[in-house]
């Protein structure tokens, strides 16, 4: 049976939200935390996650970090990358990012250099995910190197639904994301979405399997296709469904 647990703070609402396809048996337990606006959910999540931070920097020194790539939520960026925290001992990457020249409008990392990095956070030690190499497989093999030494194991995660087709909660025809979904997949993985010329680096699901992650569900139709996928269970089917295992839901419409 799927847990519903609820961390409330002053921005939350005092009741317990039920979604459906909660009450479904499943192996599948998430937390969920409903605000009452888009956001009141991006300063709290913010506060959460540097909070988190400051708790990992506190127990073991430092602490590593994954945020979304595309449509990456900016305010949530601007206040995390405001917080007061020992940036210099915070290492940052992404959890997807567009294999695009580093120059596009489109390359996720200038959002971050206008968002997160603006403040305090551009103390943090940064490992992307793409650096403009055209060798797809010589530029995996060195992030995948990189990620080890500097962000594994990774400790906190953050991910926009309904962004893109990332661990989305669709089905979606994209080539080689079942290799990330694999157990045993590589760090880093390109998959490229049927009928485009664009493909994108992700993290693939077994090193985000292991972080904190928080899920930014943004809106009343990607809450339903959230139920949908949580009532289905199948990664295959809804890749979001690798993630959602004790994973918390920040929602808001």
């Amino acid at each position: 049976m799927i847990a519903q647990a609820a961390a409330y703070d002053k921005f939350a609402q005092p009741t317990v939200p039920v979604w459906r396809g909660l009450s479904h048996p499943s192996s599948i337990r998430s937390t969920i935390i409903e605000y009452p606006s888009r956001t009141a959910l991006m300063r709290r999540c913010a506060d959460r996650i540097a909070q988190r931070l400051r708790n990992l920097i506190s127990d073991k020194g430092r602490a590593t970090l994954a945020v979304p790539g595309e449509n990456a939520p900016q305010l949530l960026l601007e206040q995390l990358g405001r917080a007061a925290l020992a940036w210099e001992n915070v290492a940052i990457t992404q959890t997807d990012e567009r294999r695009v020249p580093t120059e596009s409008l489109r390359f996720s990392h200038k959002l971050m250099s206008s968002t997160l990095f603006r403040g305090g956070a551009a103390a943090a030690e940064f490992a992307p995910l793409y650096d403009g190499s055209v060798s797809a497989g010589n530029n995996l093999s060195t992030v995948a190197t990189t990620l080890r030494n500097a962000i594994l194991p990774l400790d906190v995660a953050v991910f926009s639904i309904g962004s893109g087709p990332v661990f989305s909660p669709h089905r979606q025809r994209s080539t080689g994301l079942e290799k990330a979904l694999c157990p045993d997949a590589p760090p880093v993985v390109e998959i490229r979405a049927r009928g485009t010329l664009e493909s994108r680096t992700i993290l693939s699901a077994r090193v985000l399997a292991g972080a904190d992650r928080h899920i930014l569900v943004i809106g009343r139709d990607t809450r339903t296709a959230i139920e949908r996928a949580i009532a289905l269970n199948d990664p295959i089917e809804a890749p979001i469904c690798a993630l959602l295992d004790g994973a918390t839901l920040h929602y808001a419409e």
